[in-house]
């Protein structure tokens, strides 16, 4: 049981449930250590307001890294296409400051997507954003079409590792944390399925777990960023690009 709420959570909680009754009942969702998100139904994300649910992962501060890194290597009126979009905050915040760009977002659980139309209406972008029912890992998701950028945040947890994560990952979804044997396995469809998803010229950009640049880097010849920590977090790869 979770012991101690802290001075923030019970702000969040009390501005969310005025009504006691509601907030004791939401206490006792977080003492049962259900993420804070899921209490609240939604979640703040770089400047934006996303509603979540355990249909989704809860958008990371961390994940904020690769929305820059997206804002600012997209061309002008780009179109890119987000893969395991879940909520859709990747695509979605970078719609909200690229103005010009357009997207499409692709997931396999139709309960995500679902959220992230909804939450395409709620950041004003829906008509800029189209969305993908498809598995990622088939290879094919995209079919012949091509973008300026692919990116992706996909699961990249080592499988044994799962179960000894807190309590509050446990409550999101399994899909969208395992990464398979060696948490590398998005990253090999990635790179070696979609390159001709991306235009001449174009990038894939990716997150990455805290350890994972130097495995990364075995995959493909992409460029390492790091987060505010020192942890290798985002990966660009340029597909078309000679070495």
């Amino acid at each position: 049981m979770r012991a101690v709420l802290s001075e923030r959570d019970d702000r969040l909680l009390k501005e969310k449930y005025p009504d006691a009754r509601d907030y004791e009942q939401a206490v006792r969702r977080l003492q049962d250590r259900e993420p804070l998100a899921y209490v609240l139904g939604e979640w703040y994300f770089y400047g934006e307001t996303y509603r979540v649910s355990p249909a989704c992962l809860v958008p990371r501060p961390e994940t904020e890294h690769l929305v820059e890194e997206l804002i600012k290597r997209l061309p002008q009126n780009a179109v890119f296409a987000d893969l395991c979009t879940g909520s859709g905050c990747i695509a979605i915040s970078t719609l909200a400051h690229r103005p010009d760009c357009r997207a499409v977002a692709v997931d396999l659980s139709e309960e995500a997507l679902a959220l992230a139309r909804e939450n395409a209406v709620l950041n004003g972008v829906s008509d800029r954003i189209s969305f993908l029912h498809a598995d990622v890992l088939t290879g094919d998701a995209l079919g012949d079409e091509v973008y300026d950028a692919l990116v992706s945040n996909p699961p990249y947890i080592v499988s044994e590792v799962i179960d000894t994560l807190e309590p509050e990952v446990l409550r999101e979804p399994r899909m969208a944390l395992d990464g398979g044997e060696d948490g590398l396995s998005f990253y090999r469809v990635l790179v070696s399925e979609y390159r001709n998803n991306v235009k001449t010229g174009g990038f894939l950009l990716f997150e990455i777990g805290y350890d994972q640049g130097e495995a990364l880097k075995a995959l493909c010849p992409c460029e390492i960023r790091k987060d505010y920590s020192g942890n290798d977090r985002v990966a660009v790869f340029f597909p078309h690009e000679k070495k």
